[in-house]
């Protein structure tokens, strides 16, 4: 284990000439902090096959050593735990317009974790969708994605609406609605089953924990109202912090 991390901080730091002198930890958490640190700020490009490789290797042990978490088929439910353990078809991520992930190294937002739990994949794959698409994403839309190293298929990207001064506008609100409605739509044009959301907006965002959970909540079951077709049977409210967990209870 030792000798693959030590191959692949090794890539990565002979990648950008500022980091040639780095030196690299000798206990493995200091190790695998630095090589989750050093994908955080890598920009997207190609890797070797090998890289690729011992990368794979390298997240499937991490992940097993978190634990896969398959949830009961229930249509609506709270869990309280790390997305990225989620066996299920789509994880939401809350992205920045960009959709390239957080270059923040270690940083704890949600864009990072599923980032960094997937692999430099993804950010390759993000970073193909946003030169066809030729500008940002626009907030309230949806674009889905592979999953790669993650134990569900797919990662479903949107970038909610960021509020200053914590006090959202009608508008604003209305891009979060928004948010829930082209995720579930995507979810359906692309015959998923399950679907985890996470709180978007909220946090560094600074939407509401309250008002952004109900606005979740009533858009999903307006959604499924609506669309009595649709493909997605289990609906996941994924939080993180107790203080949205009690809300969720409340609003299910």
């Amino acid at each position: 284990m030792m000798n693959r991390l030590d191959y692949l901080i090794e890539y990565l730091l002979k990648e950008d000439p500022q980091y040639s002198e780095m030196e690299i930890p000798s206990d493995l958490q200091g190790k695998r902090d630095l090589f989750r640190a050093l994908r955080n700020v890598r920009p997207p490009k190609p890797v070797s096959e090998e890289f690729l490789q011992f990368q794979d290797e390298e997240l499937r042990v991490q992940l097993q050593e978190k634990g896969i978490v398959a949830l009961p088929d229930m249509p609506m439910q709270i869990w309280q735990g790390d997305i990225t353990r989620l066996k299920i078809d789509a994880i939401v991520n809350a992205a920045n317009s960009q959709m390239l992930g957080c270059f923040h190294p270690l940083h704890k937002c949600i864009d990072n974790a599923i980032h960094s739990a997937a692999g430099v994949q993804l950010r390759e794959e993000c970073h193909q969708l946003m030169l066809q698409q030729g500008h940002e994403e626009p907030t309230g839309q949806a674009k889905i994605t592979k999953a790669y190293n993650l134990p569900c298929k797919y990662v479903i990207h949107t970038v909610g609406p960021i509020i200053p001064i914590g006090i959202p506008t009608e508008f604003q609100k209305e891009q979060l609605a928004s948010c829930y409605r082209s995720i579930m739509s995507c979810a359906d044009e692309n015959h998923l089953e399950s679907v985890a959301f996470c709180c978007i907006s909220t946090g560094e965002f600074r939407f509401p924990n309250q008002l952004a959970a109900e606005i979740a909540v009533q858009t999903v079951k307006d959604y499924l109202t609506g669309h009595p077709d649709c493909s997605v049977k289990q609906v996941v409210f994924n939080v993180f912090k107790d203080i949205d967990k009690v809300i969720y209870q409340q609003l299910l």
